[in-house]
């Protein structure tokens, strides 16, 4: 397995059709499919997958494109996949929050 999600990109005109309600991890990306949020859908997330990304799209208008695996280790995965983007820009995606996270060296 991959460290980084190389999914290719759903546009998000199709979430309704592509997610169940299954736990997981998820990309939100811009237009020019720059990873601006990494999500999860977890034990106490209502719906799942579909749950959360819909929630999360009400916050964020600018979203183009997502993509996501589904996991039953949604909160190592999206730790992992944090650490992953932190090691490629040296920062978190925009939409993010800063938590404490361990150091990741993918090559």
């Amino acid at each position: 397995m991959a460290v980084r999600l190389t999914k290719d990109w759903i546009p998000v005109s199709e979430v309704l059709t592509s997610l169940k309600g299954n736990l997981g991890v998820f990309e939100f990306a811009n237009v020019q499919h720059e990873v601006v949020f990494i999500g999860f859908a977890g034990g106490k997330s209502q719906f799942g997958l579909k749950g959360e990304v819909a929630s999360a799209l009400e916050k964020y208008s600018d979203i183009a494109a997502f993509r996501f695996e589904i996991t039953t280790a949604y909160h190592t995965r999206y730790r992992e996949l944090l650490m992953a983007h932190i090691a490629d820009h040296d920062t978190l995606p925009h939409y993010n929050e800063q938590i404490t996270l361990g150091r990741l060296s993918p090559s």
